[in-house]
């Protein structure tokens, strides 16, 4: 039996440790996880197909997300949130693209915020693709998200 890709998880924002954790997962066929790659990896391109993306800055060295960047953009009526990414592998044959980024950033009352997103995109048998996206957030108003159905962050990304 095969086993599912995993995300890779930095200590800090292992799922069930954290105060909100939220995963999508899609699988679908007739494209290519290198097209899929082609609008995720590219940040100009994110407001085009995720309605709740806006004020994107995209790194200094352009719009392709690569590890160690730096960008920021707006997501369900946060302010800008300056990020960096973690990893960023495009895929290949036999492998999975894998994205992530890292926010920290201050919420009400100076309480800091932290937010790992990490995606992982591949092919599968039979022209199918796997599109499995996951976040971990700590702080209080990640709390209040936990605890609302639906959980508006996992209602988000399904989107």
């Amino acid at each position: 039996m095969a086993t599912a890709t995993a995300i890779t998880w930095p200590d800090r924002y292992v799922p069930g440790t954290t105060d909100n954790y939220v995963s999508n997962e899609v699988i679908a066929k007739d494209i290519t996880a290198t097209k899929i790659w082609s609008l995720l990896s590219d940040i100009t391109k994110w407001e085009t197909y995720y309605w709740n993306c806006a004020e994107i800055t995209p790194p200094d060295s352009g719009p392709i997300l690569e590890k160690g960047n730096g960008f920021s953009f707006s997501i369900f009526g946060f302010p800008r949130l300056p990020c960096t990414v973690e990893e960023s592998i495009s895929p290949s044959k036999g492998e999975p693209g894998r994205l992530a980024w890292q926010a920290i950033t201050d919420g009400e009352g100076g309480e800091k915020l932290y937010v790992y997103h990490a995606w992982i995109v591949e092919d599968l048998e039979g022209g199918r693709v796997r599109i499995l996206t996951q976040e971990s957030q700590i702080g209080s108003v990640f709390k209040d998200f936990a605890r609302r159905k639906p959980n508006p962050m996992l209602n988000g990304h399904q989107d």
